[in-house]
């Protein structure tokens, strides 16, 4: 077995070689182009795990044959930033690429700034986390974001061809791959993820033996570690902690937030997902919910590891153990869908704004009424467009918060609100 594992013995050297990512680097794209004109910009490659972050960064270096340094936001401090811009002051054209950038707090961005400003370095961030979020706004401005996209099923074959057909060490197994929806599933669309899931299958396997979906699960089942800090497991794990969350399994939920903190998760991260899940998943159950997460996600931010810890656990356990309602969720979903199936439908003329005299003449704002000037502060008019008359977006859940709500709405709009 060589030192090291496929996916570095194979990754790509040129923009050819890529797979996935036609958007960004097929042929007369924008980041293609650049590339070509051996002028880019600063950017940050932002997408899941595995999409190929490194590699194109490692490719832009290949091919402008420039200076180029790597850090790891993980392990690197305000020290290691400012010695590489000091020695890029001496190499023409420098790129620093920066890997999970958004682990990096505002004062290690701040050390960036005035060499990028400047154009000592070409800036190149690769983060999994929403650049907006995380990367400070005098940064981000100076440089432009590139969305990666998981590779599809498509992409993920012809990188697994590719494996067998290059790599030596797969070629002396002479594993035959009979089989690909279990690889397709496990990755998730990670380049990563699959080829580290082949190697993992073939050092087991015998030579010319046939790798089936089966075994592939019996594998992957044994053999694929607890927790990989490099984010290979990031999505099952959050899924699963997800899961327990709406699942109402407070222990559950605290073992995989353990797991997730033990393997070196980033706590904003967890902490975004509650607030998330606090809406889809909770919802008008209890809108104590939300507000607990967003203090928490607050919270994190202002105290960071290892303390955060003890705030996410308070608010993961509230969140498991309160009631639940995906009718928000349900609401916006079906309102999104009637969108795009009748496209923009005309806002009724009772309720348009009339604030010329030509908008009076037409009749906008004509037989509105004014809701506070009836008993109880209600007129059974419509508000949706003539074409959705009607319509239930909103059904409240089945819980106590949300009979209350039912009970209020069909005093208001009788029939509609029956169960």
């Amino acid at each position: 077995m060589t030192t090291f594992n496929l996916a570095e013995r194979i990754r790509p050297k040129t923009i050819e070689e890529l797979i996935g990512q036609q958007h960004l680097t097929g042929k007369k794209s924008i980041l293609r182009t650049a590339i070509e004109h051996g002028k880019i910009p600063s950017m940050i490659l932002w997408g899941p795990p595995g999409t190929g972050k490194t590699t194109i960064a490692n490719i832009i270096a290949h091919t402008l044959k420039a200076p180029f340094f790597q850090l790891s936001a993980i392990s690197s401090g305000v020290k290691d930033v400012r010695e590489v811009i000091e020695e890029s002051k001496t190499k023409e054209g420098s790129i620093l690429f920066i890997d999970e950038i958004h682990r990096f707090n505002k004062g290690q961005q701040d050390a960036l700034l005035g060499a990028v400003e400047k154009g000592i370095i070409t800036l190149i961030g690769a983060t999994t986390e929403n650049p907006s979020f995380e990367v400070n706004g005098a940064l981000l401005s100076r440089c432009q974001v590139y969305v990666l996209k998981p590779l599809n099923e498509d992409d993920l074959k012809e990188l697994i061809q590719q494996a067998v057909e290059k790599d030596d060490w797969l070629k002396k197994k002479n594993i035959v791959i009979k089989e690909l929806e279990a690889l397709f599933t496990i990755s998730g669309g990670d380049a990563r993820k699959v080829l580290n899931l082949i190697e993992l299958c073939a050092e087991v396997m015998k030579e010319g033996e046939e790798l089936t979906d089966k075994k592939v699960m019996d594998i992957a089942q044994q053999r694929i570690a607890l927790y990989d800090k490099s984010g290979e497991q990031h999505y099952d794990i959050i899924s699963a902690f997800i899961k327990s969350i709406r699942g109402s399994d407070p222990n559950a939920a605290v073992y995989w937030l353990a797991r997730m903190i033990e393997g070196g998760e980033d706590v904003k991260f967890i902490a975004r997902r509650l607030v998330i899940l606090a809406s889809e998943d909770i919802g008008n159950a209890n809108p104590t919910a939300l507000v607990l997460a967003n203090a928490t996600f607050e919270a994190v931010n202002k105290i960071g590891y290892p303390e955060s810890s003890l705030i996410l656990s308070q608010c993961a356990i509230y969140l498991a153990s309160s009631a639940k309602s995906n009718s928000a969720t349900l609401a916006i979903g079906q309102a999104m869908s009637a969108v795009k199936q009748q496209g923009d439908l005309s806002v009724p003329l009772h309720i348009r704004n009339a604030p010329t005299k030509l908008m009076k003449n037409l009749g906008y704002g004509k037989d509105y009424q004014y809701s506070h000037s009836y008993e109880n502060n209600f007129s059974p008019q419509e508000y949706l467009p003539d074409e959705l008359s009607g319509t239930k977006f909103y059904d409240p859940g089945r819980n106590a918060r949300e009979e209350e709500l039912r009970k209020f709405l069909k005093g208001l709009w009788k029939d509609k609100y029956d169960y």
